[in-house]
């Protein structure tokens, strides 16, 4: 059972030359759906083919193309909203979205403006540090995605590549529940999560596969708790958008240089319009893109090519009862099976990979030991190589050996250590390495007895200083350490030391 109790994080506030002024973000999050075909044609979507390579005729609005929905598209689309916990809608509607572009050839979009296929649903955003917010989601419409216009291959025109066009989006639109900068990276990141657990968006921000339009507004502390009460927006500041944001570092420095802005203008006595801007990260800066159109500017109308579209509950339901263990389930659980940490837990499912290496790691193991080598040893190792899981020279089964042969007491810590090296460098079974290269820890206390005394004789006046200062006894257990090459058991080492110099 999920334990939902949580701290609300501090809303964020900001500095004026009057006020304290506090943020409110809500956001457009647009995900480019995992398929191997575009939401209206069986034209690829493999990113980096060869301009206009992946365009079918309708893609290209060639006169008389007929759009034919890909069902899995929508599956997908179901799958997200299930995940987000969200109202499925048995019956949704597709709309012309009218506008010019030179990378939207049809002239107009194809979205769901009035019907979309997902209504309410929401996220648990946690931030780390034991503080998190549930931020709602309104809702998330299929759409057509344009296509890409290019500027800088030549001084004197422009060029339009149309293989992203038609390629499936989920927009999930949010509620203006986000209330800071680092809230807004946060439930980018747990989207992302999501789905890359769900399998229906891969999440890359490069590509531009998962790409965010955040609404910025300001208002005074007091103005968000009157607006919860009643939800009037005129409580709140008039919002700008800020468009076609794909970094997580960007989308934190554009609210803040937003929020800035928006301040001057208001404690100068000006008035904030309501527009669409970009960022420039090299300026530092938001600047206007155009105002921003209210719908009936787009001249919404329902799409005649296509009908309305039905699904039946039990398809829901089917999809719902396939529905992987998503991120917050699978911490909470191991969290109780392995007794993990919350910081442990929430790093080990970070990823859908992650978590799977983990669990077949730790399957039959001590779940903390196991914890530990996989967060410490092999992702610090990893990270510092510009390595992801996915890229790891070490198996599930051969950490999982090293594991083994510490917890069987064959090899100490520091064994283990030069093992993991061994492994993650040259490859080869843990056991048989140590067998091999006579690695395995020295429990006989015969011999590890010899060594002590051996340094004890050699060495009277430091054992009078040990028996005055007990502390000084580990002085003893790092030389037979030595002595050994660092295969004396530590434990029996440890026991020796203190039974031969009576501390």
């Amino acid at each position: 059972m999920l334990d939902l109790t949580y701290e609300m994080p501090k809303i964020k506030t900001i500095a004026g030359a009057k006020h304290d002024w506090e943020l409110v973000i809500g956001m457009e999050v647009h995900a480019q759906v995992s398929s191997n075909a575009k939401l209206f044609s069986g034209a690829s979507t493999q990113f980096g083919a060869e301009p206009n390579s992946n365009v079918a005729f309708v893609d290209a609005a060639m006169p008389g193309m007929l759009p034919v929905i890909n069902e899995y598209c929508v599956e997908q689309a179901v799958r997200t909203g299930l995940g987000l916990k969200a109202d499925i809608n048995l019956k949704s509607a597709f709309d012309r979205k009218n506008y010019f572009y030179p990378d939207l050839p049809q002239g107009y979009q194809i979205s769901q403006l009035y019907h979309p296929i997902v209504g309410e649903g929401e996220v648990l955003v946690e931030m780390g540090d034991g503080t998190a917010r549930m931020v709602r989601i309104e809702r998330i419409h299929m759409e057509q995605d344009a296509g890409k216009s290019i500027h800088d291959m030549d001084p004197h025109m422009s060029f339009v590549d149309l293989n992203r066009t038609g390629v499936c989006l989920m927009e999930i639109v949010s509620r203006p529940d986000i209330r800071g900068p680092e809230e807004a990276a946060a439930y980018i990141a747990k989207l992302r999560q999501i789905m890359r657990y769900l399998g229906t968006c891969d999440g890359n921000m490069q590509n531009g596969n998962l790409r965010a339009d955040v609404n910025v507004s300001i208002c005074l502390p007091g103005a968000y708790e009157k607006y919860q009460e009643t939800q009037d927006f005129s409580h709140l500041g008039t919002r700008c958008e800020i468009k076609n944001m794909n970094s997580m570092r960007f989308i934190q420095q554009a609210i803040e240089v937003e929020a800035r802005r928006q301040i001057a203008i208001v404690e100068a006595g000006g008035t904030v319009d309501q527009e669409t801007r970009l960022y420039d990260p090299d300026k530092g800066e938001t600047r206007s893109m155009r105002s921003k159109e209210e719908a009936h500017d787009y001249r919404y109308f329902p799409d005649p090519d296509l009908l309305p579209l039905e699904i039946e509950q039990a398809w829901v339901d089917d999809i719902a009862a396939k529905l992987p263990e998503l991120p917050d389930e699978k911490k909470a659980r191991f969290i109780e099976t392995f007794g993990l940490t919350d910081y442990d837990a929430s790093v080990l499912t970070a990823e859908v990979e992650s978590a799977a290496y983990f669990e077949e790691v730790a399957k039959d193991r001590n779940g903390k030991l196991a914890a530990n080598w996989v967060i410490n040893e092999l992702f610090g190792r990893l990270k510092k190589e510009g390595h992801d899981i996915t890229d790891s020279p070490v198996s599930p089964a051969q950490l999982g050996g090293i594991i083994d042969l510490i917890s069987s007491d064959a090899i100490s810590g520091k064994i283990a250590k030069d093992l993991f090296e061994i492994v993650y460098t040259e490859g080869g079974d843990p056991a048989q390495i140590v067998e091999e290269r006579g690695m395995k820890q020295v429990t006989d206390t015969g011999a590890i007895e010899a060594a002590l005394d051996e340094i004890i004789s050699a060495n009277p006046a430091q054992v009078e200083k040990a028996k005055v200062n007990p502390k000084l006894a580990g002085w003893f257990v790092g030389q037979v350490m030595k002595a050994t090459g660092g295969k004396a058991n530590p434990k029996a080492v440890n026991e020796l030391v203190a039974q031969k110099l009576g501390s």
